[in-house]
């Protein structure tokens, strides 16, 4: 471990090898961080938190606070963070509301600056977050998605893998996967097509994918009788079959919030 004299470091906390600690970042009890990270001047990664490996915290990024949320109590709870993620200028992440839950972070992500991830949040892997996101809490980002900056999303949100949210957008209501979703309310607009290409889909599959875009939302069909054409009418290959699971999910939450 390599620290800075002016970084405050409690000594049960947990230092892999490697590490450095930058000016003026202050490392609570029992934080555990992993082999070859690095933290960034004035960070402050707060009790609950455990971080894995090569992870880059940059200048004035708070993890592990407490979460913004009446209903926690003090209870023992955590931010999970996994390996590879890249954390910019001031993100907030914070931890779970409830004794023993966890907001997670998965593997290989960049969260741009002033980026804020809210309790009990679940972040998958490969994602990428521009610059002011906002999450609420209970929100939850499937492998590979991208949010545009300023977006902003309901607490209980689902955003579907390769799925493409535009800047500025406000998503009250789950963005299925493969969508490329804008506005306020944000709503699918398109397939997004360069993020399924970069991920190596088949040709067929985004053509499938199309299809099935026009009839659930360029239709005069209602959900339900979208899907019934879907199945009859596509080949159900793995993308679709992900697809029609997502929506047909919603329904069992509440508002268009599977996770509600």
């Amino acid at each position: 471990m390599s620290k800075d004299a002016t970084a405050i470091v409690d000594p049960s906390a947990e230092i892999g090898e490697g590490v450095v600690i930058h000016p003026y970042t202050i490392i609570e009890a029992g934080v555990q961080i992993g082999d070859g990270c690095e933290i960034g001047p004035h960070a402050v990664i707060r009790t609950g938190t455990r971080m894995g490996r090569n992870n880059r915290i940059t200048i004035g990024a708070v993890l592990g606070d407490f979460p913004q949320d009446r209903k926690f109590d003090g209870e023992e709870s955590y931010l999970q963070i996994g390996d590879n993620n890249h954390i910019r200028e001031y993100v907030t992440l914070h931890r779970a509301t409830g004794e023993g839950e966890a907001t997670v972070i998965g593997d290989d992500n960049m969260l741009m600056a002033y980026c804020h991830i809210g309790h009990n949040s679940r972040i998958g892997n490969n994602i990428m977050i521009a610059n002011c996101v906002q999450c609420s809490g209970h929100t939850q980002i499937d492998d590979f998605a991208v949010l545009g900056g300023m977006a902003g999303l309901h607490q209980f949100v689902r955003v579907g893998t390769m799925c493409m949210v535009a800047a500025m957008a406000m998503v009250r209501i789950d963005a299925p996967h493969y969508m490329l979703v804008a506005g306020s309310p944000a709503r699918p607009r398109n397939i997004n097509v360069i993020g399924m290409r970069r991920r190596g889909v088949s040709k067929e599959a985004i053509t499938a994918i199309r299809r099935a875009y026009r009839l659930l939302y360029r239709s005069d069909l209602n959900t339900g009788e979208a899907i019934a054409q879907i199945r009859e009418t596509i080949e159900l290959l793995p993308e679709v079959e992900n697809l029609l699971e997502f929506v047909e999910s919603i329904p069992e939450g509440e508002r268009g919030r599977q996770l509600n």
